[in-house]
């Protein structure tokens, strides 16, 4: 017997692949347990839910128990990502926050100058990108909670240090630091895994300070012991070609597409685009203009790469970066 999915299952099962915190997976369940029709097509559906429900209760209690140690903080997610700057002590993360964007955090020679987590936002074409500063991942100190920042971001660029004795160390200790608190770093997202506990983080290495290692010696280490596991690119906030190729990666590296919406007989506005996941459709942006807009939807034009100028489009029809689209109802 067919299960007839509806929309708002898709959605509430869209909500559940992108969350990324135990809590933010419960919601999602309910909201999918809630939304499945209910039918003997759906029954082992049904069930495999209940089951992840009480899984994720399960996994909830035992963490609420330590409870927070502390002062805690939060950093509201702005623009069309947020990245955070990972890595250990004078890695050069804060003069990079200081080049790229507003911010103002503060820079020393010293290390753990960082204390706080220092949000700003990087233009990028039409866009901003909002990247956040935070205090150094080491095995001398790291504060409570620095994890939990990490946990919640859309990216991770690791910064390492090119200019230091052991970039490589760095590498490890960050990746040993994290996976102790249920991180893992990946080039790639997996589509299964085994506890909704352990959190996989998409990552991005930099060997930062490039304009200091001598011949690439370091980087040319950092590349040949890591390059299977992470896209390893060189950066230096001294070189203005290797910063623009930083914006340039961060913007891939998230995995979104820019797509403008255009009202039937009017011009197109390009400084406002929607800001979509890779691989969204036509029936996702009619979500993002107004949810009861993709309900009503009947059909649409695109205008874009590979495609005719006015294309008609279906609502399952995938959208590219830079598509102008005109959605009728």
């Amino acid at each position: 017997m067919p299960a007839n999915l509806t929309p708002q299952y898709y959605d509430a099962e869209k909500k559940f692949r992108q969350a990324t915190s135990p809590q933010d997976k419960l919601d999602a369940l309910k909201l999918m347990l809630a939304e499945i029709p209910k039918h003997k097509g759906t029954e082992k559906l049904q069930g495999d839910i209940k089951r992840k429900i009480a899984k994720t209760k399960s996994e909830l209690q035992k963490s609420s128990r330590h409870g927070p140690k502390t002062h805690s903080y939060y950093v509201k997610k702005e623009g069309a990502g947020q990245v955070v700057l990972v890595g250990p002590p004078n890695a050069g993360k804060s003069s990079l926050i200081s080049v790229l964007t507003h911010a103002k955090p503060e820079i020393a020679d010293y290390p753990f100058a960082t204390r706080i987590p220092c949000p700003g936002m990087m233009n990028f074409e039409n866009i901003q990108i909002q990247l956040v500063d935070l205090p150094p991942v080491s095995r001398e100190y790291m504060e409570f909670w620095v994890p939990n920042l990490i946990r919640t971001a859309d990216l991770v660029a690791l910064i390492v240090d090119l200019a230091a004795k052991v970039p490589l160390e760095q590498v490890e200790a960050t990746r040993e630091l994290l996976s102790d608190k249920k991180m893992v770093m990946v080039r790639e997202l997996p589509k299964e895994v085994d506890s909704i506990s352990i959190a996989y983080k998409k990552s991005v290495l930099f060997g930062n300070k490039f304009d200091l290692d001598q011949n690439s010696e370091h980087f040319n280490m950092l590349k040949e012991m890591f390059s299977s596991e992470f896209d390893v690119y060189p950066l230096s906030v001294y070189q203005q070609q290797l910063v623009h190729h930083f914006k340039q990666i961060l913007f891939f590296q998230l995995q979104i597409v820019r797509v403008y919406s255009k009202p039937p007989g009017k011009q197109v506005d390009y400084n406002e685009p929607f800001i979509l996941q890779k691989g969204s459709t036509l029936f996702d942006l009619a979500g993002a203009v107004h949810r009861e807009f993709a309900h009503k939807l009947r059909f649409a034009r695109v205008w874009g790469e590979g495609k005719f100028d006015g294309q008609r489009m279906n609502r399952d029809d995938k959208l590219m970066d830079g598509d102008i689209v005109e959605l009728h109802r």
